[in-house]
């Protein structure tokens, strides 16, 4: 008998895109269960994320029609990270290998079964790769690849343009949820767990409906989060910074000292007021700095729980299959 694969679909507000993503997600499912590359009772869990649209009554129906789609639903809002997190917390003790893609299908599903090989040849983790860049703009490119050379240089390492499309073992993921910080950013995490890998290239597609969960504003979040929850090389830096900025000083007061001796001082406003401004400045961004890093502590010190599961179709439907108590 084949292992049990899952496949995890972290969902907020995609009622535009779920009923293509369940199609093509189905399919390959269903050519993996006639090749007999996985168990008969594998399974797509799709993780709503606190939706205020109908991506739930979506996964509802889905788990009513169809034996191979389960859904569980977050209370509220907690975050793709979050979400990723609970699906693979929730199918790890029935699965022998999880799969994890977002929803929006611009991760290619027709990688999958190339993932599913690679996991049979002996790899616990098999990351997803893109092999370009072409749906996304100019800028994002560069502002991803600069982010990428940024986490290099701190020390992080990271699996370029990969994201959260990866296949993961059931010993890899039980390792990964020991990791029990709040301040999530599992593409710096999963490299941490080890076991040999792989990789699978595939071509970036454009989102099939709806808008991008990343904006911006969360774009530049996620790159903090990513820096500051395996670095203190910012602390680090201000530290240089700070070191340069009293060496100018130095300079300037014994530049000051001998124009006073000979008899050269004039009116020093201007250079008063930059000085000044850019001092401000510098310990505005260093504050702002280690005030990051002392949020991330107070988070982590409460010990909250990640997320709360108000729905669980996913348990409820094996144990249903299996006969067993739930």
């Amino acid at each position: 008998m084949k292992d049990l694969l899952t496949i995890v679909v972290p969902c907020f507000n995609e009622e535009e895109v779920l009923p293509e993503t369940h199609k093509e997600l189905e399919n390959i499912l269903m050519n993996l269960k006639k090749q007999k590359l996985i168990h008969p009772e594998s399974k797509i869990l799709f993780v709503d994320d606190g939706s205020k649209d109908q991506t739930w009554s979506l996964i509802e129906e889905y788990t009513k029609n169809f034996d191979d789609i389960t859904g569980i639903k977050f209370s509220r809002n907690y975050g793709h990270q979050n979400a990723l997190i609970a699906g693979m917390t929730t199918a790890v003790e029935f699965s022998d290998m999880i799969i994890t893609i977002d929803a929006d299908l611009q991760d290619d599903v027709n990688a999958i079964p190339e993932m599913v090989k690679k996991y049979y040849a002996g790899n616990d983790v098999v990351y997803g790769v893109r092999n370009n860049r072409d749906t996304d703009t100019a800028f994002k490119r560069d502002t991803a690849m600069l982010f990428y050379r940024v986490m290099e240089k701190i020390g992080v390492k990271l699996i370029p343009n990969s994201a959260d499309y990866r296949l993961m073992s059931k010993r890899a993921v039980r390792d990964l949820l020991q990791f029990k910080e709040r301040n999530l950013f599992l593409r710096g995490i999963v490299p941490l767990v080890g076991y040999p890998s792989d990789k699978v290239y595939y071509a970036r597609k454009e989102r099939f409906a709806g808008t991008s969960k990343y904006p911006l504003k969360k774009m530049v979040r996620f790159a903090m989060d990513g820096i500051t929850s395996f670095s203190d090389a910012p602390i680090h830096l201000i530290f240089g910074m700070g070191t340069v900025i009293v060496l100018i000083s130095i300079v300037l007061m014994i530049y000051a000292l001998i124009e006073k001796t000979v008899g050269h001082v004039v009116s020093g406003w201007t250079s008063l007021m930059i000085s000044i401004w850019l001092l401000g400045g510098v310990q505005l961004i260093s504050l702002s700095v280690i005030g990051e890093y002392i949020g991330k502590i107070f988070s982590e010190v409460k010990h909250r729980p990640r997320f709360t599961i108000e729905k669980d179709e996913y348990t409820k439907k094996i144990c249903r299959q299996r006969n067993v108590g739930f």
